[in-house]
């Protein structure tokens, strides 16, 4: 167990006070809005600072996590021990002729409107995608049949060693709502974008379409992570959920959404322990009945209650 008031000592050295936290409540930076606290919750304004953070928990063998802005994640009611790294400050974005520039904790959906007002094309399929440009590149993101792997060049990250280094988008192995980020230990900070210059009308019409699709089918009324589980070959878990008659079903207050049953909300004042139950309820059940395995999506991390 590391020792709290010698690490807040050395992080004060490394980082802004005002950008550091103890005993942070994390169900204010999740979407779901289910969690418990962080020992120690940073958020970074420039890229040395992560670089030293990570150096400092490399030598005191202090546990670190990365946190984007909690949209596809959930964690245990007992938060996460060591420190949480939060980069939603960093979030600069500009072009350049066809190429996107943004930083790793600028949402992704901000990315996509700012290549709209700059006439560039390919970021259209993200504008409804909550998470942050760190987070989609992560699990590769998509939406609506376009995915990052389809326009990424390229990203900065910062490696387990502290390092600074370029990695090509053909180093990521990014596929179906995955890469090798997270198995490298690596944490995105920049990534660039090549893009096609288009009309903005021919753009925005997709942009809105798209916008109209999310917001009449999925339940952005209560907190959520998100889709739960990921496609199944030849399937889709939301039909495979409905078809399962699980919409509506309930532990504690998370509930299978009645508008889209491949989301699990927090209708009233859900635990983390009721939402992972409710997962694991629909995994059985889709087993059960159409011997299809469901595999999340939404990532889980973090401590029990003792």
């Amino acid at each position: 167990m590391f020792n709290k008031q010698k690490t807040h000592d050395k992080l004060l050295e490394l980082v802004k006070a005002e950008n550091i936290k103890a005993e942070e409540d994390l169900r204010n930076h999740l979407y779901t809005k289910l969690g418990g606290k962080a020992d120690f919750f940073i958020t970074p304004t420039t890229y040395e600072e992560i670089q030293n953070v990570v150096k400092f928990s490399n030598e005191e063998n202090i546990p670190f996590t990365l946190l984007g802005n909690g949209s596809n994640l959930i964690i245990k009611d007992g938060g996460i021990r060591g420190i949480v790294i939060n980069l939603t400050h960093l979030n600069k974005i500009s072009s350049e002729e066809n190429t996107l520039v943004a930083q790793s904790g600028s949402r992704i959906i901000d990315a996509s409107f700012h290549a709209m007002e700059q006439r560039l094309s390919g970021l259209e399929f993200a504008c409804g995608i909550p998470g942050t440009v760190g987070g989609a590149l992560y699990m590769n993101a998509g939406a609506y049949g376009g995915e990052i792997k389809d326009v990424l060049d390229y990203a900065y990250v910062v490696d387990k060693q502290g390092n600074i280094v370029k990695r090509l988008a053909s180093e990521l192995d990014l596929d179906y709502r995955t890469s090798n980020i997270p198995d490298n230990g690596d944490i995105v900070i920049e990534a660039t974008f090549n893009l096609k210059p288009a009309k903005y009308e021919e753009i925005k019409a997709i942009v809105d379409d798209l916008t109209y699709k999310r917001e009449s089918k999925q339940p952005l009324e209560y907190p959520s992570c998100g889709s739960v589980f990921k496609r199944p070959p030849g399937y889709f878990a939301g039909k495979l959920i409905q078809d399962s008659k699980l919409q509506g079903t309930n532990i504690g207050g998370a509930e299978v959404s009645t508008k889209h049953a491949g989301f699990i909300v927090n209708k009233d004042n859900a635990t983390t322990t009721d939402y992972i139950s409710l997962i694991e309820h629909v995994q059985k059940t889709v087993k059960e009945k159409f011997g299809v395995e469901l595999e999340r999506e939404v990532r889980i991390i973090g401590e029990d209650i003792e």
